[in-house]
């Protein structure tokens, strides 16, 4: 976790953007612990191991309106009717595990939402890729064209 895209600082979840890093304080992340279900024992009856991140993407401080928007539209099924992002973890039996994973989900989350493609150019294929395109054709036309039946009229 040494790229610039995983930094978890004490204070401060930092995602890469391009070429900006945002930086989203862990005061605007709220966490709820609940029981895990599934197999475990008494210790799944007894511990609260499963952690639900939430994270306020539509009045959060840290995203300015261009960012907030397009979280708001690519994020949509994930987010609840106040615009709050929900992330859930109980992969583990630990309440520290399952709260690291969650915040590196976010993270995930948040890179790939934010990212912008690449605008692509339309170029025109060169003549030799054309004339390579069409021997082709005419080849596989040909090797069709010699599969017929067969007479065994003699």
């Amino acid at each position: 976790m040494s790229t610039a895209s995983n930094v978890v600082s004490s204070d401060s979840i930092q995602i890469a953007e391009g070429l900006s890093i945002l930086s989203i304080p862990l005061s605007e992340l709220s966490f709820r612990f609940s029981r895990s279900g599934g197999p475990g024992g008494q210790h799944v009856n007894r511990t609260e191991t499963r952690v639900e991140l939430l994270f306020d993407v539509g009045q959060s401080p840290s995203l300015n309106d261009e960012q907030r928007q397009r979280l708001l539209a690519r994020l949509g099924g994930s987010l609840d009717s106040e615009g709050v992002l929900h992330i859930v973890s109980s992969l583990t039996r630990s309440q520290l595990d399952n709260r690291a994973d969650t915040v590196a989900r976010l993270q995930v989350v948040l890179r790939r939402a934010l990212h912008r493609p690449r605008h692509r150019v339309a170029t025109r294929p060169s003549r030799s890729s054309r004339e390579q395109r069409l021997h082709s054709k005419r080849q596989h036309s040909q090797r069709k064209q010699t599969r017929g039946r067969v007479d065994t009229e003699d």
